[in-house]
């Protein structure tokens, strides 16, 4: 069994998230990659003692880089939008 903080890697703070934050009371976070989204539910719910109403996941590909003439790929990863019931509120979050 993963842990919460094994799983939610990190908050996503882009001016789109942040709008999304305040309109829809989404909350934008990077991922593991072979999280679920009911997985993602329940560490949400743990970490932060809030009510999830919804999860969306997306995999995010990794873009291709170039340093010079030679040329990488940064690693692809797993992005969870989480919508939270309406009187709920992250308030760790809400200052970043």
């Amino acid at each position: 069994m993963r842990t919460p903080h094994s799983i939610i890697k990190s908050h996503i703070a882009t001016e789109k998230s942040h709008i999304m934050r305040d309109r829809q009371n989404c909350y934008v976070f990077e991922v593991d990659g072979n999280a679920n989204k009911i997985e993602i539910r329940h560490s949400i719910e743990e970490l932060f003692n809030v009510k999830v109403k919804s999860v969306a996941t997306m995999n995010v590909r990794g873009k291709m880089k170039r340093l010079g003439r030679f040329v990488g790929k940064r690693p692809n990863w797993k992005k969870a939008i989480v919508t939270l019931a309406k009187d709920q509120a992250i308030s760790q979050l809400e200052n970043v």
